[in-house]
């Protein structure tokens, strides 16, 4: 017997998760690719900030790649302008958020490898910032969802 092999189809996750005004939508998540990789859009209106604490991974590259607008990165205390057309690669172990400072929405191809986070995580966190209805989502319960997802919360300078 032969093992199947699954449907093979453009976005197979096609997922939108609404964390307040940023917005994410998953088109591969490591269930559909055995782990290699999950790839997701972030979108991030004017003047917005990344909903929880800066952070970091020890399990896997976060790599974005501007589509619109600019998102800038700060990646261990470097601030990096990421626009149309660029790419940032973030380490292992850096330290990074992210805010949209321009004049227009951004959005960006957020590539994780290895998948080792996927949805759920996003999820639970829109769960928790939805919650919050715009003010400030309760830190404590967002690290402890961090932290069960593999990020490490940068402790406040």
């Amino acid at each position: 017997m032969t093992p199947q092999t699954p449907e093979i189809r453009t976005n197979p996750s096609d997922e939108t998760i609404r964390l307040g005004p940023l917005v994410v939508r998953f088109l591969i998540t490591g269930e559909e690719t055995n782990g290699s990789i999950a790839a997701f859009e972030l979108e991030v209106p004017v003047a917005q900030r990344l909903g929880g604490p800066a952070h970091s991974h020890d399990h896997y590259e976060e790599t974005t790649y501007g589509i619109e607008g600019v998102i800038t990165w700060t990646v261990d205390g470097k601030k990096i302008d990421v626009g149309a057309g660029q790419a940032l690669c973030i380490p292992r172990g850096a330290v990074h958020r992210f805010d949209n400072d321009g004049n227009r929405d951004a959005r960006a191809l957020c590539v994780i490898t290895p998948a080792a986070i996927g949805p759920r995580f996003f999820r639970e966190s829109a769960e928790l910032i939805n919650a919050a209805a715009g003010g400030p989502p309760d830190r404590a319960k967002m690290i402890e969802i961090m932290r069960r997802h593999g990020l490490t919360p940068a402790l406040p300078a």
